[in-house]
C-alpha cells in the first residue's frame, strides 16, 4: 500500500482550508442583515443555501470519488469553492451570496468525502485513527482563525493605516467601501485557487475503499430506511448540527441586538472561541470516553451545553460573551459520540449508514432559518430558545441508544492496582 507524507499533509491542508470558508457566516451574519437590508430569516437563509447542499451532497459524492477518483474530484471541489467565492467578491449582494454558499457548500461536502479515504492509505491504517484526530485539531485551528482574519480585514479596511501593507491596499481596490467585510471572500478565492494549483501538479497513491467508505449500492439504502434505529440517528445527526450552526451562526447578531457588542471585534471574537474550544474540547472528551460509557459523557455534556445556552440568553453581557463560546466546548464530543453510537447500533452496510448520517447536515441548513423566522416574529432570543429542542434531542439519545458494542473504557480499579503493584 502506498504511503505519502506529502499527501497527508495536503489533507491536513485540505481540511485547514475547507474549514475558513464554511466557519465564517456567524460573523459575518451581522454585515449580511445590515449591508443589504434583509430579515433575520433572510439571513439564516444563508445557511440553509451552504448546509442544504452540503447535505444533498454527501451520498453523491461517494459515488462521484469511485467514479472518478480522489484528485479530479478535489480539484473539481476546490474550483467550486473558489468560483463561489470570486463570484461573491466581485458581485456582493444578497442573491449573490446565496449562489455562492451554494456552491461553496456542494464543493466542500464532496472534499469531506474523497479525504478521508486517502488520508487513512497515506498515512497508513495503523495511524489513521491519530491522524484523524490530528485533522480535527487542523480544521477546528482554522475555524478559530478565520474570524480573527475577516476582523483584521474589517478593521483595517474601515480605517485604514497611513500606510497600508500590501494586502489591505489591493483589498481596498477590489472591495467596495461600504462592504469592507467582503473583502474576505477574495482571500477564500486565492486559498481555493492555490490549493487547485496544488492538487493538479500533485502526485496520489492509489486508494482502495474500505466497506464502511463505499457509497453503497441502492438495495443497502433500501434496506437501512426500513429500520427505525436509523432514522432516530438521522435525526439526531440533524438535530446536533442544528445546534452547532444555530448557535455559531446567530451568537454574533444576538450580542450585537441585545448587548450592543461590535459584531467586528467582539462577536468575532466569541465565534472564534466557540470553534476554538469545540476543537478543545474533543482532546477533553477522548480522555473521558476513555473512563465512562459514553452515553453518560453524551448526557453530561449535553446538560452543560443547555445551561451555558441559558446563561447566554438570559444572563448580563459579561455573561453571554463567554457563555456562548463555551457552548462549543461541550457540543465538541456530540459529533464523534452520536456517529459511534449510530455505526454500533447496526449490524451490516456502515458505508451507506455513513452516507445516510452525513444528510443530516441538512440540520445545518434548516435550523438556522427556523431561528431567524421565530426572531422575526418575536426576537432573537426567542428564536435561539429553539436551540432546547435541538439540544434536548441529542441529550435523549443517550437515554434511548441501545449499541450493540459499547465503547472501551478503562477499569479504574484495575489499573490502581496495578499502579500500587
Amino acid at each position: 500500500m502506498a504511503r505519502s507524507r506529502f499527501a497527508v499533509i495536503l489533507v491536513f491542508l485540505t481540511f485547514f482550508v475547507i474549514s475558513l470558508l464554511t466557519n465564517i457566516l456567524g460573523p459575518v451574519v451581522p454585515d449580511i442583515i445590515g449591508s443589504f437590508h434583509v430579515s433575520l430569516a433572510a439571513a439564516g437563509f444563508l445557511a440553509f443555501a451552504f448546509f442544504i447542499a452540503y447535505g444533498v451532497m454527501s451520498i453523491p459524492a461517494g459515488f462521484l470519488v469511485e467514479r472518478f477518483t480522489e484528485k479530479p474530484v478535489m480539484v473539481l471541489a476546490f474550483l467550486a469553492g473558489a468560483v463561489g467565492s470570486l463570484s461573491f467578491a466581485v458581485f456582493p449582494g444578497y442573491r449573490m451570496a446565496i449562489i455562492s454558499y451554494f456552491t461553496i457548500g456542494a464543493g466542500m461536502a464532496v472534499l469531506q468525502v474523497a479525504i478521508n479515504p486517502l488520508l487513512r492509505v497515506a498515512g497508513g491504517e495503523e495511524n489513521y485513527a491519530f491522524n484523524s484526530t490530528l485533522a480535527q485539531l487542523v480544521f477546528g485551528s482554522a475555524s478559530f482563525v478565520s474570524p480573527r482574519i475577516y476582523s483584521y480585514l474589517v478593521l483595517n479596511l474601515k480605517d485604514p493605516p497611513p500606510d497600508p501593507n500590501v494586502l489591505i491596499h489591493v483589498l481596498r481596490r477590489g472591495t467596495p467601501a461600504e462592504l469592507p467585510w467582503a473583502s474576505i471572500y477574495w482571500i477564500f478565492a486565492v486559498a481555493a485557487m492555490a490549493m487547485v494549483t496544488i492538487l493538479f501538479f500533485a502526485k496520489f497513491p492509489k486508494v482502495r475503499h474500505t466497506e464502511e467508505e463505499r457509497a453503497g449500492s441502492l438495495d443497502m439504502y433500501q434496506a437501512l430506511m426500513r429500520q427505525k434505529v436509523v432514522w432516530l440517528y438521522f435525526a439526531a445527526m440533524f438535530a446536533y448540527v442544528g445546534c452547532e450552526q444555530g448557535t455559531a451562526d446567530w451568537m454574533s447578531s444576538f450580542l450585537s441586538q441585545y448587548h450592543h457588542f461590535d459584531p467586528h471585534t467582539v462577536g468575532a471574537s466569541a465565534v472564534s472561541w466557540f470553534w476554538g474550544l469545540l476543537t478543545a474540547g474533543c482532546v477533553v472528551g477522548m480522555l473521558l470516553l476513555k473512563i465512562f460509557d459514553s452515553r453518560k459523557v453524551l448526557i453530561g455534556a449535553s446538560v452543560c451545553a443547555l445551561c451555558c445556552l441559558s446563561a447566554a440568553l438570559f444572563g448580563p453581557a459579561r455573561v453571554a460573551v463567554i457563555a456562548f463560546p463555551a457552548v462549543g466546548l461541550f457540543a465538541s464530543v456530540m459529533w464523534p459520540i452520536v456517529v459511534s453510537l449510530a455505526l454500533n447500533s447496526v449490524t451490516e452496510f456502515h458505508g451507506s449508514f455513513s452516507g445516510i448520517l452525513g444528510t443530516g447536515i441538512i440540520g445545518g441548513a434548516i435550523v438556522p432559518v427556523i431561528i431567524g423566522r421565530i426572531g422575526d416574529a418575536t426576537g432573537l432570543r426567542s428564536g435561539m430558545a429553539f436551540l432546547y429542542v435541538t439540544f434536548g434531542f441529542v441529550f435523549g439519545v443517550g437515554f434511548w441508544a441501545r449499541p450493540i458494542i459499547n465503547n472501551a473504557t478503562m477499569n479504574l480499579k484495575e489499573a490502581r492496582a496495578g499502579i500500587a503493584d
